[in-house]
């Protein structure tokens, strides 16, 4: 799995009845992952006064966030992330971290002990950001990746879901819901410009790019307004 990514994302809130009709489409130009439809889980970092998702929701020209992710079950390996985003175009520092390791050292420990230059990122990061585990968040996805183009993907992920507490990988899919049941998140991800037949099918579906991030509803709807009387 690549370490480093330079990309453009755009995002769509979408129904399940586009989302259909979007992955008929690609299933004709691109390949669905071989994972199939897979879980995927995420630890998003931040301080105590939540300032990297408020100063990130002002939509600077520069953002930036630290996240550890795992696709399907942790056995199978975690990845530590930092996501860059300047003008548009996104990227990304990507370390893995194994369970074991996770288990008995801190994430700082992890990255200090690393000599490349990714964990130098890391590293420097932490050490200028008093950010901690804030925030899960988990969904379903479905991803396709293109066959002529590579470096094309699109992913659409369902029943999204977060929690305050219990911020560990062992209730996989537990917490409140982010989107409504009926809705997928589509993205689409390219390292140049998205390609003239999916434009098309894009504007033939009535689907339409939006801002959406998960962490930043999570924030917005919910934690800024306090947890509600049975928790989260």
């Amino acid at each position: 799995m690549p370490s480093v990514f330079k990309r453009y994302e755009k995002k769509y809130l979408i129904t399940r009845e586009q989302g259909a009709a979007l992955q008929s489409i690609l299933a004709r130009r691109m390949k669905r992952d071989r994972f199939g439809e897979y879980m995927v889980q995420n630890l998003y970092f931040d301080t105590e006064n939540w300032d990297v998702i408020r100063a990130s929701l002002e939509k600077p020209p520069y953002k930036e966030k630290m996240r550890l992710r795992c696709y399907g079950a942790p056995s199978r390996g975690l990845f530590l992330e930092l996501k860059k985003k300047y003008q548009g175009i996104v990227y990304k520092r990507r370390i893995p971290v194994s369970p074991a390791d996770f288990a008995r050292r801190s994430i700082r420990e992890i990255v200090a002990g690393g000599s490349a230059q990714i964990a130098r990122e890391f590293d420097f990061y932490l050490k200028t950001h008093a950010v901690s585990e804030k925030i899960y968040i988990s969904y379903r996805r479905i991803a396709f990746t293109g066959t002529e183009d590579k470096g094309l993907r699109v992913t659409f992920d369902a029943d999204a879901r977060f929690r305050a507490e219990e911020l560990n990988f062992e209730r996989p899919g537990a917490g409140r819901l982010i989107i409504p049941p009926g809705a997928l998140l589509a993205e689409i991800k390219t390292p140049a410009g998205i390609p003239l037949w999916l434009a098309r099918a894009l504007s033939a579906n009535g689907v339409f790019p939006r801002s959406f991030s998960k962490f930043g509803v999570c924030y917005t709807e919910y934690i800024a307004k306090g947890p509600p009387e049975k928790g989260w």
